[in-house]
């Protein structure tokens, strides 16, 4: 098995696990912030359901340009979360699969102008941002649903609201 490949089958699994949070996410609270700097509820599900495409794009080109970020979009409504979360899985999948391990162990460059941001194996940077990253919004996910009384699908195990062991 190559390092792409064993990256591809982690990131279906979180995909199905996102996507069990993702489906939990109330329409009538997509504006709701748990306080006034953080991202909506909608935009941190929107963030969610897009990095593995947004990330994948990233990865493939070195030198990569600083990503601007702009307002962040909010999903018209959740119906919109889950196909969104697929289409960019799906993405993902394709730019990522025809990596090989020496692609993966080259050194990824993120640049801002001539000026070098980050300098990392490729396999590092797909491991933090698309992987680690992703699995820290969900968390963070996790918690605005908690505080919005939504129930927690179990993640790695049960949570207080779910148990497939039971």
């Amino acid at each position: 098995m190559t390092m792409i490949q064993g990256m591809l089958q982690e990131l279906e699994h979180e995909a199905a696990t996102t996507r069990r949070v993702l489906e939990r996410v109330p329409s009538d609270k997509l504006a709701w912030r748990p306080q006034a700097r953080a991202r909506t509820l909608g935009q941190l599900a929107f963030h969610i359901a897009t990095v593995p495409a947004g990330v994948a794009e990233l990865a493939a080109t070195s030198p990569a340009e600083e990503p601007h970020f702009a307002e962040e979009p909010t999903p018209a409504s959740t119906a919109d979360l889950v196909p969104t979360l697929d289409r960019s899985v799906a993405h993902a999948r394709a730019v990522l699969g025809s990596l090989y391990d020496a692609a993966l162990t080259s050194t990824w460059r993120l640049m801002r102008g001539s000026r070098e941001l980050l300098a990392m194996p490729r396999v590092q940077f797909l491991r933090a941002v698309l992987l680690n990253h992703w699995y820290h919004h969900r968390g963070q996910l996790t918690v605005y649903l908690r505080e919005l009384g939504v129930a927690i699908p179990s993640i790695y195990g049960p949570s207080a609201d779910e148990n497939p062991f039971a």
